[in-house]
């Protein structure tokens, strides 16, 4: 049973930065990979970052390479994500994910739990 909890979105200008935070509890031994997917109005849901629990590998989409960082905290169970220059594009509900492997997925279906979102929006 594992529980996680989205914080950090809000509303800001383009340009700006903002880092969400991701926090596991529960059954969190055997994690592989957390990482963020990110579902705007009328769109499907799509792939953000990941990143492997112990060696802390990173996968970016190639819409935030550059602009995202994604860390993490073991001893907090807790994953960031770092974004700066944001953009209008950004604008999406950020979902939280945790996978029981590792490898840099971008695949929705390697991940069993997820949050239950916070909501980003960047202003023009």
């Amino acid at each position: 049973q594992v529980q996680l909890i989205e914080s950090g979105g809000g509303l800001v200008q383009a340009g700006a930065s903002l880092r969400l935070s991701c926090a596991a509890s529960g059954r969190t031994l055997s994690i592989g990979d957390m990482g963020w997917f990110r579902q705007a109005p009328g769109k499907e849901r799509e792939f953000v970052a990941t990143i492997s629990w112990t060696g802390g590998n990173t996968n970016y989409a190639d819409s935030v390479k550059g602009r995202f960082a994604i860390s993490r905290d073991n001893a907090k169970n807790t994953v960031y994500l770092q974004m700066n220059s944001l953009k209008p594009e950004d604008t999406a509900v950020y979902y939280c994910a945790l996978g029981p492997r590792w490898g840099g997925s971008s695949k929705a279906a390697d991940y069993n739990y997820w949050g239950q979102g916070t909501q980003v929006t960047v202003s023009s």
